[in-house]
């Protein structure tokens, strides 16, 4: 069972690495003129369904993310990983648990493709996000709700840039000092360019909360665009797609590398 559980974390850490560079890879097109917008990992499942092979590849990324999932809640919820118990550690655990919410969500929308391909997958996700808005602005206190979601993504924007910064990589790798040296740069560019990536759909989010408008409800692909516009704004996007690539270069590295405490559960 151990071994099967370890398997299924690898193959998750893969299949969140491939997300991730595909979202980089269409992001950096954008930037390039190559291709029209940026978009998520749901605009990137859409591509992925697209291309030859389409519904092998969207059933093994599903499968994959799902056992990302498994392995999200081993973390958060059985402390795979060691954390304990302290203030620190039980923020770490919640993130992880966010985290395996928004890959199960994922997961379900990669199986979805199956059934239909969407036409436009950057303004279905606008769409999509902006009705999630509407339904929560019309529960009593929706605009504190929708604030406080936008105000948990500019936390996790904040905290995945602060983690790139500070936090040392190499100790959750089982590989040697070499090879550590070398990658830990590629976590630090990823996990920054991730945090900077969500900083426009928090932004929104926020102003949608505050004037009480679901309209002003965007997209990750979205907040990508809106990042270039800015002056400057398509060198910083090229700079952030290749981050965003460096994720999911690094989500590989993890997959083959990443020690998997599973003793005791």
């Amino acid at each position: 069972m151990h071994d099967l559980l370890e398997l299924a974390a690898r193959v998750g850490y893969g299949a969140r690495g491939f997300v991730y560079l595909s979202v980089g890879s269409i992001a950096l097109l954008s930037a390039i003129d190559r291709v029209g917008d940026a978009v998520g990992s749901r605009g990137a499942v859409a591509w992925l369904a697209e291309q030859p092979y389409g519904r092998v590849w969207l059933v093994m990324l599903g499968l994959g993310l799902w056992a990302f999932v498994l392995w999200r809640v081993l973390q958060a919820v059985f402390d795979a990983d060691r954390e304990g118990t302290g203030r620190r550690a039980l923020l770490s655990r919640a993130g992880q648990g966010l985290s395996g919410l928004f890959y199960g969500v994922l997961a379900v929308s990669v199986f979805e493709f199956l059934d239909e391909v969407e036409a436009n997958p950057a303004a279905e996700d606008v769409a999509e996000n902006q009705e999630k808005a509407a339904t929560l602005l019309a529960l009593p206190f929706g605009d504190i709700a929708l604030l406080g979601v936008g105000l948990v993504i500019l936390a996790f924007g904040v905290g995945n840039i602060v983690r790139g910064a500070l936090s040392d990589f190499g100790s959750a790798l089982a590989c040697s000092a070499r090879l550590c040296r070398r990658v830990v740069p590629i976590a630090r560019a990823g996990y920054i360019a991730r945090g900077v990536a969500l900083l426009p759909l928090a932004v929104f989010v926020i102003l949608a909360g505050t004037r009480s408008r679901a309209s002003q409800v965007t997209s990750f692909g979205a907040g990508l665009d809106a990042l270039e516009r800015q002056p400057g704004g398509s060198l910083v996007l090229v700079v952030t797609a290749v981050g965003l690539m460096a994720f999911g270069a690094f989500a590989f590295v993890e997959a083959r590398w990443r020690r998997i405490r599973l003793r005791g559960i």
